[in-house]
């Protein structure tokens, strides 16, 4: 019988014991994040203040939920980078779904925010309430990147709980491996957006 989890409830250790992934080690393994990285225009930090300005008003008036998150300041971000329009699509709520080899163990859920540039997964996007830990969103996004079909190019997704974000790589190969970028903070001075935006920009022109 099939051991069913939600991707919500899912940890590393199930992904590592039931579908062999591993942090990469090498650390030239996830360089998009830091290198080449696209010129931030003065209209776009214009832009990027504002939506910092937004996110700390709203931590004001808690909760700040996932929902509002995603309406607030992903949805800004996404927009400033064009990704929607061609040709890229956006897809919220898509189902996912991954078995082990021996389909006795499967790992369902919804993605968030899934960004497609023609029939690729570009980028899977893991929005969680402000008060959760980047970590808490960790094992379900690389479920949702353990699924994608297109084995055969790297995969990327972000994890986002309004006021950090992180960066999240995934090759698949004989061993799925990952590896994430630094935790990109809104309370640490200046605007840590203008480095979310910049890698985001970064994974659009990578395909």
């Amino acid at each position: 019988m099939v051991q069913v989890l939600q991707a919500r409830d899912a940890t590393l250790r199930d992904l590592i014991d039931n579908f062999g992934l591993q942090r990469a080690q090498d650390s030239q393994f996830f360089r998009e994040w830091q290198e080449n990285l696209p010129e931030v225009t003065e209209l776009e930090r214009q832009y990027l203040d504002k939506v910092k300005a937004g996110y700390l008003n709203l931590i004001e008036y808690p909760p700040l939920l996932e929902k509002t998150i995603q309406f607030s300041i992903v949805s800004p971000i996404l927009f400033l980078a064009d990704f929607f329009l061609p040709p890229f699509r956006i897809c919220a709520e898509e189902s996912s779904e991954i078995s082990d080899e021996d389909d006795e163990v499967a790992i369902r859920g919804q993605i968030d925010i899934l960004l497609l540039k023609e029939q690729f997964w570009l980028l899977v996007i893991e929005s969680k309430r402000a008060f959760f830990s980047i970590e808490a969103g960790l094992a379900q996004l690389l479920s949702y990147m353990l699924a994608n079909p297109n084995k055969d190019q790297p995969g990327f997704g972000m994890i986002t709980t309004g006021g950090s974000f992180t960066f999240v790589k995934l090759t698949h190969g004989k061993v799925p491996q990952y590896s994430t970028s630094k935790i990109f903070e809104l309370r640490n001075p200046g605007n840590e957006l203008y480095d979310v935006f910049q890698i985001l920009k970064q994974v659009g022109q990578s395909r």
